[in-house]
């Protein structure tokens, strides 16, 4: 074989190699009992190799390789996110049916404190360089400011309309998608005021938002099937990417230069980043109807969605509401690469 046949061969597998990393299949199908029938963000820890995954009054915390249940949070209203604050061994829930932030052990997975916050908390975010936490009320559309370490309110900031998930870029900047006005906030130097508010039209209900902290580059998904990509320095909008049905979640895999929006009808769309400023969808999965919300490891690459049956003969539910579930049929799909 010739040096340029060899060569040629090498570069037939290398790509055959690396667009098999970019393909994903549903890998493992994990119930759980009980009869909650709502559940909202999920957060990985792959440090301690946790998944905490709210649902509806409680946490659960799943081993991040196995997804057996290690242990739970209970005794909460109606929880939406986890935070974690590594160097403080405390986690933070957003309980929006108790309009609280509670505090928990990182080790001992117990409560240790409730703070007051503004009406139904729902994302909540930990940014590390000023050791915050950020509470945002989408009923009282603002953000509550806490510091993570006396644990007490330090600011609330004012918002023009229903926060959605939030990011960091761990130098201590703090972006929000505002669900009801279409836009993207970043906040001021000191993270207590609103610098920015940029619009992400044609989006219509922005909900989850990731970043790639390096490209600098914010990812917000849309109801109506378009992921938006801003330049998190300038605000402005880079690519309009389509993607399924009611997305509630986003993720960027940093190593592998990936993003994912996880979409009400049952498909989560991979898209491939050729650059900051170019992407590619590269697959379309189909998953289960309202698996919405999802984590990731960034060890395994493996994202973990959560879905309940919908109940067969249900009513379909109206636009931004969700379907009647069959209570006890909760469940974890594993999605993984296939390589």
């Amino acid at each position: 074989m010739g040096t340029r046949s060899f060569a040629g061969l090498v570069f037939g597998m290398w790509c055959s190699v690396s667009l098999s990393a970019q393909q994903f299949a549903v890998t493992d199908h994990i119930p759980f009992g009980g009869d909650q029938t709502y559940w909202d963000y999920l957060t990985s820890d792959p440090s301690n190799h946790h998944l905490y995954v709210t649902r509806g009054n409680e946490v659960l915390i799943l081993d991040l390789d196995s997804g057996k249940e290690l242990d739970s949070i209970g005794n909460l209203k109606r929880v939406h996110g986890v935070a974690l604050a590594h160097e403080l061994d405390k986690g933070f829930i957003s309980d929006g049916g108790d309009d609280a932030i509670v505090v928990f052990n990182l080790k001992s997975n117990r409560v240790t404190n409730k703070i007051k916050v503004g009406n139904g908390p729902d994302a909540v975010l930990y940014e590390p360089t000023r050791k915050r936490v950020y509470a945002f009320n989408a009923h009282s559309h603002g953000a509550s400011v806490i510091d993570a370490t006396a644990e007490r309110i330090v600011a609330t900031v004012p918002l023009n309309g229903i926060p959605e998930f939030a990011a960091t870029d761990g130098k201590g900047n703090v972006f929000v998608n505002i669900e009801n006005k279409n836009s993207l906030v970043r906040l001021d130097a000191d993270g207590t005021k609103v610098q920015n508010e940029w619009s992400l039209a044609p989006c219509v209900g922005p909900s989850g938002l990731a970043m790639d902290t390096q490209g600098r580059r914010l990812f917000s998904v849309c109801d109506n099937k378009f992921m938006i990509v801003t330049d998190a320095d300038t605000g402005k909008q880079i690519s309009r990417i389509p993607v399924g049905v009611e997305p509630d979640a986003a993720i960027y895999d940093a190593e592998r230069k990936l993003v994912f929006s996880s979409n009400c009808d049952g498909t989560l769309t991979v898209v491939r980043q050729d650059s900051p400023d170019k992407y590619t969808v590269v697959q379309t999965l189909k998953t289960e109807k309202e698996a919405r919300t999802m984590a990731l490891d960034p060890l395994s690459h493996k994202l973990f969605l959560p879905s309940e049956q919908v109940k067969p003969g249900s009513k379909p539910p109206d636009p931004g509401n969700l379907p009647e579930f069959t209570p006890g049929t909760f469940h974890l799909l594993i999605v993984a690469p296939q390589m």
